[in-house]
């Protein structure tokens, strides 16, 4: 049987909804407290819903028994400070307890979800791949420390002989984000913008990502990571294409560095007062002006894919936010 962590997330949720194309039965980890997407709510006599936290160690053993593959999706994700340990413990330690677990169960596959965020940075224009490693952890925002971590852990996993496949998929976007995640960005653009920021970003469709992991699972592949990224884009091609797609004006001037540090530092002394959360960060603001660009040519060589257009999801995503 197949155990999927995470599958209450974006991501994870796209994932069992295509594995049930051809699974009878899988078995999904949640935490007590979470709510099952809509898009699974039909499939409830196919999947075997197991509440079970990462970091509960004696609890998570026990959804491994007659399990034979782990997609392991689950982790926190966040660019607040304040989250900053609890992302670090979610993310490390859980992925620990799953790399260990795997081991003692003579897992025959794990596919781990890391991101491009573990990543090392590029030179210029040069295209970051997966040969990128970190020399330290100094220049790096806590999510992208937590997701390194998290694979150093399935390193030594594999080290120890365990068959595992690492994914680095870009953003992450898609229609079923609704106004949560990477949805936030297009329910933001929707409401109408001045300014654009001077960076770029890669950008990948949720189902290009769970296609990718599934084939990968399916394949003979083992002891590798690969980037899962459709196009680089600048922002500001993002934020026409998502323009137009609302049928609004797109923004047309940009927002230097300096205006980014002045908008992060605004929006958190509003936080601060208003007792909120949210919205522009200094991790964000900072990002926002940098444009990285990550090379899919290994992906695509191996599973000879072609992936979604960012303009064919971005629509998809203006469409969805428009009828909400």
């Amino acid at each position: 049987m197949i155990l999927v962590t995470g599958a209450t997330g974006f991501l994870g949720a796209e994932l069992v909804l295509q594995l049930l194309q051809s699974e009878t039965k899988i078995r999904c980890t949640k935490r007590s407290k979470s709510a099952i997407p809509q898009k699974l709510i039909a499939f409830q006599n196919q999947i075997e819903w197991f509440d079970a936290d990462i970091l509960d160690l004696s609890n998570l053993a026990d959804a491994f028994e007659g399990i034979t593959s782990v997609y392991h999706c689950a982790a926190l994700v966040s660019f607040e400070p304040a989250v900053k340990d609890k992302m670090l413990q979610t993310n490390v330690e859980g992925t620990a307890n799953v790399v260990n677990l795997c081991l003692e169960n003579n897992i025959q596959k794990l596919i781990h979800v890391s991101s491009i965020a573990a990543l090392a940075d590029a030179k210029a224009d040069e295209l970051v791949d997966e040969t990128f490693f970190w020399e330290g952890f100094e220049a790096h925002h806590a999510y992208a420390v937590s997701k390194y971590r998290s694979e150093m852990e399935v390193w030594r996993g594999i080290n120890e002989g365990l068959n595992a496949v690492i994914v680095n998929p870009s953003l992450i976007i898609g229609e079923d984000a609704g106004k949560e995640g990477s949805g936030t960005l297009f329910a933001t653009i929707q409401k109408g913008l001045k300014f654009y920021p001077i960076g770029g970003v890669g950008v990948v469709d949720v189902k290009d990502v769970a296609k990718c992991m599934i084939l990968l699972m399916k394949s003979n592949t083992k002891g590798e990571r690969f980037i899962i990224n459709a196009e680089n884009v600048s922002y500001r091609e993002l934020f026409e294409i998502a323009s137009v797609a609302f049928g609004i004006p797109a923004p047309k001037t940009p927002a230097k560095p300096w205006m980014m540090k002045l908008a992060w530092r605004l929006n958190q002394l509003k936080n601060l007062l208003t007792r909120s959360k949210g919205g522009l960060t200094k991790t964000t603001a900072e990002s926002a002006s940098i444009f990285s660009r990550f090379d899919n040519s290994k992906i695509k060589s191996e599973l000879q894919i072609e992936f979604i257009p960012v303009k064919e999801t971005v629509t998809k995503i203006a469409n969805s936010l428009k009828s909400a």
